[in-house]
């Protein structure tokens, strides 16, 4: 069998890799730029589903989303309906980055498929997703404490 998920890997980790050196000058580390591209394009998103969307553990959006208010690119605003609900919003600092993010983003799209016929970039984009919802399986079944059998 390929090993189709290392090559998904290293070509996550070399963009992530990127993006972290290329947004330090923002003060964004370690993938925190997800965290504020997902608040940015959903305000009043709530930390639970950002952290399913980002498909990370609650304690690590937490962290992040807690560095990312400390460094003043979000806030956390109560639910005027249920005070207990924090929804997360960018601040002003938050929305002057995005565009920068987002332009990286699609520049780093552009590269990765550079060659590619439209076709081509479809049907890796499905196969993709279908990769994705395989996986959302086994993500959620652990995420609940539960093991896989081998």
């Amino acid at each position: 069998m390929k090993e189709i998920l290392r090559e998904i890997g290293m070509i996550a980790r070399a963009l992530d890799s990127i993006s972290n050196i290329e947004f330090k000058e923002f003060d964004l580390t370690k993938g925190q730029y997800l965290y504020l591209v997902r608040i940015c394009e959903t305000p009043g998103i709530i930390q639970e589903k950002l952290a399913e969307m980002i498909k990370v553990d609650r304690t690590t959006a937490a962290r992040a989303v807690k560095k990312l208010e400390s460094n003043g690119f979000i806030e956390k605003k109560e639910d005027e309906i249920n005070k207990k609900i924090k929804k997360l919003y960018p601040t002003e600092k938050g929305l002057q980055v995005y565009p920068f993010i987002k332009r990286e983003h699609d520049y780093s799209d552009q590269v990765a498929l550079e060659g590619f016929s439209e076709e081509e970039v479809d049907a890796i984009f499905s196969l993709l997703q279908r990769v994705r919802k395989n996986v959302e399986k086994d993500w959620d079944y652990v995420k609940k404490g539960n093991k896989r059998d081998y």
